[in-house]
């Protein structure tokens, strides 16, 4: 599996730079890049072309999103880009809701076209990892993949794709040093590693 689309979820916004997630691009296409694959790169907050980024999504083995969390929710531009591909990729991304009038209540999600390919996601917290680990904080029990991005799972899992283990990178706009940077960038290319030798693990 050689085919990488990478989405850049980051976008300008009062605070927000959309620098990390920049980085972040940078450090997957240049590890990809250098092991062979072929990546194209896909940039929410700029204008993009719907019908190439369904043909992007039919073109893509793997979808790797990086993406900061604004108000406990994927920024508004990675948002509308997701509406736009999947709601104008019908017949290409997905066929239908999988289910059938005969048996409605049943296969609801079974209608996604792009079986067998799969996707990772990043994400980037103003959050400490402690709301998430310690007992009282505000998102104690309901870590990013069970929480915030249970929606963009089942969305994904919807159009047929099969998940990776993404990563999420906390503090970051209040507590990125130079030191917690240089960790991040080595733990993340370790990830990247296990993921993407010689090709994708099944």
């Amino acid at each position: 599996m050689k085919k990488i689309l990478i989405i850049n979820g980051g976008q300008v916004y009062d605070e927000s730079t959309g620098k990390f997630n920049k980085t972040l691009t940078e450090w997957t296409s240049g590890f990809l890049r250098d092991n062979g694959y072929e990546v194209r790169i896909a940039k929410t907050a700029e204008h993009y072309d719907v019908t190439k980024e369904i043909d992007n999504f039919v073109w893509a083995e793997v979808i790797i999103f990086h993406t900061p969390i604004w108000w406990f929710q994927v920024p508004n531009r990675l948002k509308l880009y997701i509406d736009d591909v999947f709601q104008q990729g019908r017949g290409i991304i997905y066929k239908s809701d999988g289910r059938t009038r005969s048996n409605p209540e049943y296969n609801y999600g079974t209608g996604g076209l792009l079986q067998g390919r799969k996707y990772m996601i990043t994400t980037s917290w103003n959050a400490p990892e402690g709301a998430f680990t310690i007992p009282g904080e505000i998102m104690y029990g309901f870590p990013p993949d069970k929480g915030v991005l249970y929606g963009f799972h089942i969305a994904m899992k919807f159009v047929g794709l099969s998940k990776l283990e993404g990563m999420h990178f906390y503090d970051v706009a209040k507590g990125l040093t130079p030191e917690r940077l240089s960790h991040y960038h080595n733990t993340y290319l370790e990830h990247l590693k296990k993921l993407f030798g010689n090709q994708i693990h099944e």
